[in-house]
């Protein structure tokens, strides 16, 4: 019996034999595969466009997976800080005042050169008009001095006959209203005379503060409409940045920041305008105001002389008068005594 068992242990260790054996053989095939599959990124890398050989690949000794993942991201990095140091061909290079102007549309260009014009005009009118009010101002206070210490209208006749201004206009038509008059005085009130002075005296005194005033209306056009032209620009400047937009197909906010840019300029150039403009109108106002007092106490004085002068008239045509009834009154006194 034991001869008879004895090949059966025989087949069963030799069966075993062979299941190892295979087993060892399919975990040697399966690391070289996976060594194989491991090189096929490797021969996709080159960027020449051909694959080299299956023996250069052979011979060429294959990097780890961990070192092959991190090339790409670094060429990646390169190439996109060449990206971001590039400049971008649609912002302008020049963002300032001047170079925005030079680069905006021609209707906005034409839009801020009138508002810079406007500007100008504005202080050039603040320098001439502050010294003809103030030479104006400092004439009609010497005249109403004048004016105020005279006694009659001769006197200060001669006295600003060589100089010019409204006071000298306004002596100069009192007077010729009185040569106008002389044949009528001792006939008629003197009521008239006056009336007709004084009326001669008020159109002097407007005239002489509409002149003062002339170029103050030029500040308050500027300072009225600069914002609104100002405006118009920045409109058209928006609607030009709104067609870059819809001709790029793009929303990328650099086609559309320097119309932005060029807009809003000439918005800022609008109130650059505007509000000196709106400022030096209200103190010309103001001093042309009190200017025109000035000629208003001028105005008066000229009355009181041609007052008194028509007084001193009558009272000289009434003394001999009363100096021949006060003779009658003291004879008739020594023929009654």
């Amino acid at each position: 019996m034991p001869n008879r068992a004895m090949p059966k242990w025989m087949m069963l260790a030799a069966v075993l034999l062979a299941f190892s054996n295979a087993g060892a053989l399919r975990a040697q095939e399966t690391p070289a595969a996976a060594t194989s599959e491991t090189k096929q990124p490797v021969q996709t890398a080159p960027e020449g466009g051909a694959l080299p050989s299956t023996a250069a690949n052979d011979a060429t000794p294959v990097a780890p997976a961990g070192e092959a993942t991190q090339a790409v991201p670094a060429d990646a990095a390169v190439e996109s800080n060449a990206e971001t140091a590039a400049p971008n061909p649609v912002l302008p290079h020049d963002l300032s005042p001047l170079g925005m102007f030079m680069a905006a549309d021609i209707v906005v260009k034409g839009v801020m050169s009138a508002l810079a014009l406007a500007s100008v005009a504005t202080w050039a009118i603040l320098l001439a008009k502050s010294f003809e009010v103030a030479a104006a101002k400092s004439s009609a206070k010497r005249a109403v001095r004048a004016l105020s210490d005279a006694v009659v209208l001769r006197d200060v006749r001669e006295t600003l006959t060589a100089r010019k201004g409204p006071a000298v206009q306004m002596i100069a038509a009192a007077s010729d209203e009185l040569s106008k008059s002389e044949a009528i005085l001792d006939l008629v009130s003197t009521q008239g005379v006056k009336e007709r002075v004084a009326s001669q005296l008020s159109r002097i005194e407007a005239g002489a503060g509409k002149r003062i005033a002339g170029g103050t209306g030029i500040l308050a056009t500027i300072g009225s409409i600069s914002p609104f032209v100002g405006l118009f620009g920045t409109v058209w400047g928006i609607m030009n940045s709104f067609i870059g937009i819809s001709q790029a197909q793009t929303t990328n906010l650099a086609i559309v920041a320097p119309g932005i840019a060029e807009a809003l300029l000439a918005t800022a150039i609008g109130l650059v305008a505007a509000i000196p403009a709106v400022v030096i109108y209200n103190y010309f106002a103001r001093s042309i105001s009190g200017y025109r007092l000035i000629l208003a106490d001028a105005s008066a004085a000229v009355e009181r002389l041609v007052s008194r002068d028509l007084d001193f008239r009558q009272a000289r045509r009434l003394a001999p008068r009363k100096a021949e009834s006060h003779a009658h009154s003291e004879a008739g006194i020594a023929r009654i005594g």
